[in-house]
């Protein structure tokens, strides 16, 4: 188990959901046998399922509900259900228009992930979900909780911002000038190279150096399983989910890829001194070209949400695998082969959330923006 240090280790995503829960928790033992039945659903309603791997579990979301299944320590499967709270942004339409509801459905995960992420740690600390006999902690504060995750994450997303954008950008700048290059495209493709090489050695070494990753990459690869079950037309049970690949083209990872990728195409064609023409203090320099690229960042966002929605509808397309072939190759990094005990956790929530979304049939058919899992700052 993943114990409460080192569940702060792990990046949180934002978000602050007021809306109760709609049914209670629910505890289930490992030996319980989970149901057997295939789901009857559109095929196009599976682009509306999505989910993200989390502490000692795993996050799945539809349209209006989403369900958090996680193993407490004793080695119940806990699973919680609640209905996805419309916030202001999310209720301004113009948001969800192409191109635009990219940055949109991005915030939305990891707003959602951020309460996932809540509740995961609640269930490793919570006295009643421990071991017989084992050391109990006392739990903190539902206010020291939020505290701790909110301020994870902006530590997270501020650590982000200046290993794989800031300082690509400074070592470009500064090993260009010393090599005696003026090119500003020049610098921008090194720029660029080093954050895609920062990136791809980020997601590497963390699966490498630390056992609590590689357990949350393996809830990562439970969560694709899962969803590739339901999207498939097959029974949501362990052995069904098994014989699915560990890899989804609507993955957080393809997104971060993407994005790389677009990178490279907007910005080294993009002038690097815009302001004045030509090189000046090479800080300041820096420092306009990283605002520049953070006002152009949510369109590249929206440009990668679209294509990622293109590789989950035609994900059998010979010629989409061959193009979004690099974001189902990186993966392999971001997901593990799950256990038995990982899959059954993703089926839980799996299911939990398709029999909230079918017991409650909407009058009027809204579509969600949905990431399959978010880009990992750790996994997704």
């Amino acid at each position: 188990m993943i114990d409460a240090n080192t569940a702060e280790l792990i990046p949180a995503f934002f978000g602050n959901f007021a809306q109760p829960p709609e049914r209670s928790p629910r505890a289930r033992n490992l030996s319980g046998a989970p149901p057997s039945y295939t789901l009857s659903m559109p095929r196009g309603e599976y682009l509306q399922y999505g989910g993200q791997a989390i502490i000692e579990g795993v996050m799945m979301r539809s349209p209006r509900y989403f369900s958090v299944a996680c193993r407490a320590p004793n080695g119940q499967i806990v699973v919680e259900t609640e209905a996805i709270e419309k916030t202001w942004i999310g209720r301004q339409r113009w948001l969800k228009w192409p191109f635009l509801r990219g940055s949109l459905a991005l915030l939305d995960s990891m707003a959602l992930g951020s309460k996932a992420m809540r509740f995961a740690t609640s269930v490793q600390m919570d006295p009643k979900y421990q071991e017989p006999g084992g050391e109990t902690v006392a739990a903190p504060s539902k206010r020291v909780q939020d505290a701790t995750v909110a301020g994870t994450m902006v530590l997270a997303l501020v650590i982000g911002f200046l290993i794989f954008n800031y300082l690509p950008n400074a070592l470009a700048e500064y090993s260009q000038r010393a090599m005696g290059a003026h090119s500003g495209a020049r610098i921008n493709f090194v720029a660029e190279l080093i954050k895609a090489v920062l990136f791809i050695g980020y997601i590497w070494a963390i699966g490498q150096f630390s056992d609590s990753i590689r357990d949350v990459f393996r809830y990562h690869g439970a969560e694709h399983k899962a969803i590739n079950t339901l999207e498939h037309d097959r029974p949501l049970i362990i052995e069904e989910c098994k014989l699915q690949t560990r890899l989804h083209p609507r993955c957080g990872t393809s997104f971060a890829i993407i994005v790389l990728l677009l990178g490279f195409i907007v910005f080294i064609p993009l002038p690097r001194y815009p302001v004045t023409g030509h090189q000046g203090n090479p800080l300041v320099d820096v420092t306009v070209r990283v605002l520049i690229e953070i006002a152009i960042l949510p369109f590249i966002a929206g440009i990668a949400y679209e294509l990622l929605r293109i590789a989950g509808k035609f994900r059998d397309d010979r010629l989409v695998k061959m193009l979004f072939s690099p974001g189902l190759a990186t993966q392999y990094l971001t997901t593990r082969e799950p256990r038995e005990d990982q899959i059954e956790v993703a089926l839980e929530a799996l299911k939990a959330v398709v029999e909230a979304e079918e017991s409650h049939p909407s009058a009027t058919k809204e579509e969600s923006n949905v990431i399959e899992s978010t880009p990992p700052a750790v996994a997704g």
